[in-house]
């Protein structure tokens, strides 16, 4: 069962809430907006999360794909140049939604009964 912390966290936050506007400043205040970068761009492969995340990557539509790598070229391009985009072309965090943390999600749970079927 998840923490209670974490529960609340997923909810829907409304824009007037102290907590909406926390979460946004931080999300302004960290660098990858900057770059046009959205936040399942930036999560990091650790040994344990590299194959989850590489499954999921295979199951995200081609368009979505091609799309993200075209965002982080275009952020390693920046970073290389040391500058960044334009404000009018940062990514919004009312639109930044999450595109890959659905099939992260997915793969979790089918790891998790694959080791339970493989225990029993």
């Amino acid at each position: 069962m998840a923490a209670p912390g974490r529960v609340a966290l997923k909810q829907a936050v409304d824009r007037n809430s102290l907590l909406y506007k926390l979460r946004r400043w931080c999300y302004y205040k960290s660098y990858f907006p900057e770059l046009g970068l959205r936040k399942d761009d930036v999560l990091l492969e650790t040994p344990y999360t590299g194959p989850i995340i590489q499954e999921a990557l295979k199951r995200i539509p081609k368009e979505e794909f091609d799309a993200r790598n075209f965002r982080i070229l275009r952020a390693n391009q920046l970073s290389m140049m040391k500058t960044v985009l334009p404000k009018d072309q940062w990514t919004v965090y009312e639109e930044d939604v999450p595109y890959l943390w659905p099939h992260i999600e997915e793969v979790m749970r089918e790891n998790a009964e694959r080791r339970q079927w493989d225990s029993a």
